[in-house]
Parts: C-alpha cells; sequence; structure tokens
C-alpha cells in the first residue's frame, strides 16, 4: 500500500505550534524520514539555537520574509510579499525536486494573516503537494477553506502565559 502524505496544520494563539512542528521533524528523523524546515518572517539570528540542531541533524533549513514591518519598520509590505513569494517558488521546487518525506512550513499562516500572502496562492500550494510528502503549516490563525483542505487541525489556544505578567522572552524556551 503506498504511503499518503497528509496536510497538517498547528494554529492558534497559544505557544507551542512550531515547537510541535519541531517535534514531529525530531520524531521523523528517528524514523530516517528526510524533513525540510521552511520558516518565515524569523529573524534566524534570534532562533539559531533550534536550526542548528535541525541543520546537525540533516534537515534542510531555509528562510524567507525573515522580517516583518511590525517589528522591524524599515521594511516595506512590497519586498515582504516579494520574500514571501519567493518562499512559495522554493516550495515549488522542492515539490519537483521530491526529495523530502516532511516539509514543515513554519508561520506561513502569518504571511496569510498579513496579507503577504493571499489565501489562494497557499491552497494552490496545499493542491499542488506530491501526494507521499507530509506538509505542515503553522501560524497564529488559519482561514476555513485551508482548514477544509487539511487533514489535521491542532488549534493551541492560551490559556495563560508569563508575557502576561511581564515576563520576557527566555532564550532557549521560547526563542
Amino acid at each position: 500500500m503506498a504511503k499518503k502524505g497528509l496536510i497538517q496544520i498547528y494554529t492558534g494563539d497559544g505557544k507551542g505550534k512550531t515547537t510541535a512542528a519541531i517535534g514531529l521533524a525530531c520524531r521523523a528523523l528517528g524514523y530516517n524520514l528526510r524533513v525540510c524546515y521552511i520558516y518565515f518572517h524569523k529573524n534566524s539570528e534570534k532562533r539559531d539555537g533550534e536550526y542548528q540542531v535541525l541543520k546537525k541533524l540533516g534537515v534542510k533549513v531555509k528562510g524567507f520574509a525573515k522580517k516583518h514591518p511590525h517589528f522591524f519598520k524599515d521594511i516595506s509590505e512590497d519586498k515582504i510579499r516579494k520574500e514571501c513569494l519567493n518562499g512559495l517558488e522554493f516550495v515549488k521546487k522542492i515539490f519537483q525536486e521530491n526529495k523530502y518525506d516532511i516539509l514543515i512550513l513554519d508561520e506561513i499562516l502569518i504571511s496569510l494573516r498579513d496579507g503577504f500572502l493571499k489565501e489562494v496562492e497557499i491552497l494552490d500550494i496545499l493542491n499542488s503537494k506530491p501526494k507521499d510528502l507530509e506538509l505542515v503549516l503553522t501560524g497564529k490563525s488559519v482561514t476555513k477553506k485551508i482548514i477544509e483542505k487539511a487533514d489535521l487541525v491542532s488549534e493551541i489556544k492560551k490559556v495563560k502565559h508569563p508575557y502576561d505578567s511581564g515576563i520576557k522572552k527566555r532564550r532557549g524556551i521560547e526563542y
């Protein structure tokens, strides 16, 4: 029986979406599956820990639209959109290469939420993925059409977070 790759989504306002995706990547590596991890809107210099470990484990790691106008006022929305579209073109190349078992698109749903990518563009990616590829999307919000296309959707809900009581992000824990 042929393996079927599913579409997974980790969304919501709680902490743990990226952590869940990286956990899945680690599990897959333990079974000798090949993993590619693409991130959006994350400054890799601040997230070097997780990326360096993934790279050491043999994961291809690539980032697009590393800055977000909410945090970096010197970057234009047009530039971010172009970088996000470059990310989608890279994903299509990954599809053509067909050398990975799992592809993680970390925070791609932020690109959708903030208007840098359109729903139709993400649906096109979902519809064109190789049938054996497991595809994972993360980000704080997702549309109904993308949920309908997915096989698994987990909403991670914030009940309480240390940030709410003034505790800043901690290296090695939140980033």
